[in-house]
């Protein structure tokens, strides 16, 4: 199932299928390692659900919701227990 990082909850992984940006911001995320066939992590979200931070490629990452709604994923089964 397709979805978004801003849509993956705390503890849970995916891989990166497409980054929907355009762009100067498309070019940022894929800088930041956020590339396709990328293993992603949610470690956190702040309360009100902006910034998210990840764990990718040994390191972590903190995205605003609108850049996490722009990075597609697949949903892996994964994750903390």
């Amino acid at each position: 199932m397709l979805m978004s990082i801003k849509d993956l909850a705390p503890g849970k992984s995916g891989t990166v299928v497409s980054v929907e940006a355009k762009g100067a911001v498309r070019r940022r995320l894929f800088d930041m390692g956020l590339t396709p066939g990328t293993q992603v992590r949610v470690r956190k979200t702040a309360p009100l659900g902006d910034p998210i931070e990840i764990t990718l490629r040994g390191y972590e990452l903190v995205l605003r919701s609108a850049e996490a709604k722009a990075v597609k994923i697949e949903a892996s089964d994964r994750g903390r227990r």
